[in-house]
């Protein structure tokens, strides 16, 4: 009985077809409104919690705004980390530099800082090695490039032992690490230069020998516990003044950007899902339109024994069959405009269909089938034989 009722509804449509369209029309724009406005939200989330990500969520940033004339030595990291809620701390001075190298110059963003930045920042070698322990304390001029710093700069990453002018001053590199993809290189203008954090005390005037930043890692999973840990050492340290310093955890932005990203999918679905209601109504019209054209044939049917209920199911999943052509119309054409807006945004961020939406989509589409083709089906299925016979309309 399904199978006949949908060979009719698809008869009757094609015999209609502008008009079947038409009606279409508005569930292929509501549909098309959903999927790609929800689609871009949560594929620009992805991408920017992907990013935060890239920047460690398991780490902790500290910074002294105000040391209240007790600043904060490089000894005394070493009891943050006798901590057993604590992994890793390592100090960051950074600063921005001119990288030269023969006729060729460049924007360094300099970071002083210890052996234990490499495993908090999750860093990897191409070639040669990370700042020791010895580098720091003997104050030595060694540098550590990233990898499009070394190309930019030598046109090769085999640069261990070449000598690198920061700023005037020469610097033996000793490592070359692979390029992060992290919001970092997004908004710190130049290339990452890594050297000792007693040498880039000294690069410029404006860094101090005194820890202002430090980054940190946990001992476990337990983000929350470490942060605890260190914000009571620096109460400690700082007597009581919560004014003095401020705890960045990464994995609270990361779960932020997720929360704001379902928001806004959840907001802009909303608004698209009114599309689809308006788009409802014009498949209500167009079947109080179509019962009254076939009121003969509703009659003719009724005549020869067909039921209320089937005459109502026929109407039924005519509109069903005209919602999900006009979704699956719509899916298709947003597809298509995902792929071309990735095309023009190019490797910055990737469109794509989640299924998930179009699951609702398609759910949501047969809701709106349900709801505005039953009123046009009980009309059909209510007509009396003998009334719908005579009717000359």
């Amino acid at each position: 009985m399904i199978w006949q009722c949908v060979k009719m509804a698809w008869k009757a449509i094609v015999s209609n077809r502008l008009r079947a369209f038409l009606t279409m029309l508005g569930i292929i724009v509501g549909v098309l409104a959903l999927v790609v406005l929800v689609s871009l939200v949560t594929s620009a989330g992805d991408a920017v919690t992907e990013q935060v990500e890239g920047l460690g969520t398991d780490l902790i940033r500290v910074s002294i705004i105000d040391d209240g004339g007790r600043p904060l030595r490089l000894g005394e990291l070493e009891a943050f980390a006798a901590d057993e809620a604590i992994g890793l701390v390592a100090p960051l001075s950074q600063v921005t530099s001119i990288a030269r190298y023969g006729h060729e110059s460049g924007r360094a963003a300099v970071s002083g800082t210890t052996p234990a930045y490499y495993h908090i920042s999750d860093q990897s070698l191409l070639a040669g090695r990370f700042i020791q322990t010895a580098d720091v304390d003997n104050t030595t001029h060694v540098a550590v490039i990233a990898e499009r710093g070394a190309e930019n700069l030598f046109g090769t990453t085999n640069v261990v032992g070449a000598t690198l002018m920061l700023d005037g001053r020469p610097f033996q590199i000793v490592g070359v690490v692979e390029d992060q993809e992290s919001l970092t290189n997004l908004l710190v203008p130049g290339f990452p230069v890594y050297i000792p954090f007693t040498t880039a005390t000294r690069l410029s005037d404006t860094a101090s020998a005194n820890v202002s930043t430090m980054v940190i890692s946990a001992a476990d999973t337990d983000m929350n516990a470490a942060e605890d840990a260190i914000n009571d050492m620096l109460l400690t340290r700082f007597r009581r003044d919560e004014e003095a310093f401020s705890i960045f955890n990464q994995a609270l932005m990361a779960e932020a950007m997720d929360e704001i990203t379902g928001m806004l999918a959840t907001l802009l679905g909303g608004v698209a899902a009114i599309s689809l209601l308006v788009g409802g109504i014009g498949i209500m019209n167009i079947m109080l339109v179509s019962v009254t054209e076939r009121t003969k044939e509703i009659g003719v049917r009724k005549a020869i024994g067909a039921g209320r209920w089937s005459i109502m199911f026929q109407f039924l999943i005519e509109a069903l069959v005209i919602c999900l052509i006009g979704c699956v119309i719509g899916v298709i054409v947003s597809w298509g405009i995902l792929q071309v807006a990735s095309a023009l945004v190019g490797d910055v961020m990737n469109f794509y269909l989640s299924p998930g939406i179009v699951s609702v989509a398609v759910a949501f589409s047969v809701f709106i089938g349900l709801v505005f083709g039953l009123y046009p089906a009980n009309q059909a299925a209510k007509k009396r034989p003998i009334e719908a016979l005579r009717y000359e309309g």
